[in-house]
């Protein structure tokens, strides 16, 4: 697919004058300012965030009342309710509260939805078996903002809630005690985009100041809330970079057992964003998506290094059998995709009876990310189907649901992921009215833009650089890794790998030759030769080979040079 390439609009003038005040380079200095980091101040809370740069919690809405209600439960030794989700953002909410108020003497149970049987979020039954169990004060973690009906029970049950979320909010807000979210419509704190567990942070922070704790009562939870953060893609800027830059500090010296072994699971060689995103996370949410999601909770919480290794074995298994699961359904949904052709649409919608619900989503990513389309695929047990959908920037998919609610029994989420669910034989009609405002939408014109950092030459990618560069690690969601270009380069050798999956150059400039590898871009090996002249865009990153370390280019996009010749 053709993609457009473009550079930001740098000020050059506000850079040279950063660059020598704060002695940074100019390349890493453009970067910042490309990221809208442009005061010193700014730049040193970015590269250098400290335990001091934290936002008042007291801020949030509620939090107030949020924070007196829990002390009166402290207060009179009350039974407290944890309601979460069940994937790694709502598991971390989870742990971080529930040790933190256990601590302060509470007794405090949680309640997860099995995915597979309850669905996401509040439901009836839970808050009547709950009920039952004579809680009297319920707080609800990465979830609970569209539970109007249910706080509604639970309030004609003596239960009184505090609601803590993150996700968007409707018009009206649940009638509960409190609700603490960042995104309600009448916000006051400085940043609205913290995770879940970011929120329950913010919490323990609020209660360790009113009960005049020291900061490390609160400060000791950064290496778990730092895993839900980075594990729920949020941006990681403002304060969720705080969060993450120095919990990624205390994940290298965590006294959670639970969480050192499943590292150790993992096998990486550093502790880093990736680390998080492509092995903690997939095992931790791969618990919730197979309807196991006591597991991964059980193993934050257990202090016992034998059960620990027991359940970390488990979530090895859950996830290998989550990755054979969505191969399958993948499999299925691009046979079917290019039988009939849904890829020359506007939007790719399909069903299959049978898929599993709990995988559906990471394969709607998949295909969205492969034909630069929404997707949303559905899984159709009866006569009622749940699905998941992902978006494309610049289609607002939640706002898409809206338009179609009629034909949906459920859904939720936001601009760019979606979850519904639809009666089978309103299926077809859902189809239509939704590829009919896909086309409105005129989402065949839309073309994925790679925004460039710098161009640079082969001479600056040195491995000096590569340690300026690391400065702006965590990467993730509005912290991308920084784009470079290489303009008019020599094709010296090129070949495809793994079977023709992947593709690998080497380039040359003058003298300078630097080695490019390019992930599942191995068709264009047939479009390119030793000898041609080159652009190309890619990361940098370091290859450590045969006690070697060199620079090397991940390629994200190539084209023939406009000075071919």
């Amino acid at each position: 697919m053709k993609k457009k390439w473009e550079f930001y609009d740098t000020d050059e003038e506000l850079v040279q004058k950063l660059s020598q005040q704060l002695k940074m380079s100019n390349i890493l200095t453009s970067i910042l300012v490309n990221r809208n980091i442009t005061s010193p101040e700014k730049i040193r809370i970015f590269l250098n965030p400290t335990r001091n740069d934290f936002y008042d919690p007291f801020l949030l809405n509620d939090m107030e009342i949020a924070v007196e209600r829990i002390l009166k439960a402290i207060e009179q030794k009350e039974k407290v309710m944890i309601y979460g989700d069940y994937d790694a953002d709502g598991i971390t909410s989870i742990t971080v509260l529930k040790k933190f108020l256990e601590e302060r003497g509470l007794i405090v149970d949680y309640y997860i939805p099995n995915r597979l049987e309850e669905g996401y979020g509040l439901n009836k039954n839970a808050i009547e078996k709950i009920a039952k169990q004579k809680y009297s004060l319920m707080i609800t973690v990465d979830c609970g903002i569209s539970a109007i009906e249910e706080i509604k029970l639970a309030n004609n049950l003596g239960i009184e809630t505090i609601i803590t979320d993150h996700h968007e909010t409707v018009e009206i807000l649940p009638e509960a005690m409190a609700v603490v979210d960042p995104k309600r419509k009448d916000n006051t704190y400085p940043f609205r985009d913290l995770a879940g567990v970011g929120v329950v942070y913010k919490l323990i922070q609020a209660l360790s100041i009113r009960l005049g704790l020291e900061e490390k009562e609160f400060l000791k939870y950064l290496d778990i809330v730092c895993i839900g953060t980075i594990s729920d893609i949020v941006p990681l800027v403002d304060e969720n970079r705080v969060i993450a830059k120095l919990g990624l500090k205390l994940i290298e010296r965590t006294k959670n057992k639970g969480l050192k072994r499943l590292i150790e699971a993992c096998n990486y060689s550093s502790i880093d964003a990736n680390m998080i995103s492509f092995g903690v996370a997939p095992r931790i949410n791969a618990c919730g998506r197979m309807g196991f999601q006591e597991e991964a909770i059980r193993l934050f919480l257990s202090d016992d290094e034998a059960e620990v290794a027991t359940i970390t074995q488990k979530l090895n298994e859950y996830n290998k059998e989550r990755q054979d699961t969505e191969k399958k359904i993948f499999e299925e949904a691009i046979s079917k995709i290019q039988k009939e052709k849904m890829q020359e649409n506007n939007c790719i919608i399909l069903g299959g009876e049978n898929w599993h619900h709990g995988v559906i989503g990471i394969v709607s990513s998949k295909i969205t990310d492969m034909y630069f389309k929404p997707s949303i695929l559905i899984c159709f047990e009866g006569d009622m189907g749940k699905g998941s959908g992902r978006s494309i920037p610049g289609f607002d998919l939640h706002h898409a649901l809206m338009e179609t609610g009629d034909y949906l029994e459920k859904f939720g989420g936001h601009s760019m992921a979606v979850g519904l669910s639809v009666k089978k034989e309103k299926f077809e009609e859902f189809k239509k009215k939704f590829e009919e405002l896909a086309k409105e939408s005129n989402i065949q014109e839309i073309i994925p833009v790679i925004y460039i950092d710098e161009e640079i030459t082969m001479k600056e990618m040195t491995l000096e650089l590569m340690q300026e560069l690391k400065q702006l690690e965590p990467f993730g969601e509005k912290n991308k890794e920084p784009l470079f270009m290489l303009r008019n380069v020599k094709i010296d050798s090129i070949r495809s790998l793994s079977e023709g999956k992947h593709i690998k150059l080497t380039l040359k400039e003058g003298i300078s030759l630097i080695e490019c590898i390019g992930f599942n871009l191995g068709f264009l090996a047939e479009d390119y030769r030793i000898g041609d002249k080159v652009d190309v865009v890619g990361n940098l990153a370091e290859n450590h080979y045969q006690n070697q370390t060199k620079v090397q280019i991940v390629l994200q996009d190539i084209r023939k040079s406009y000075k071919n010749g």
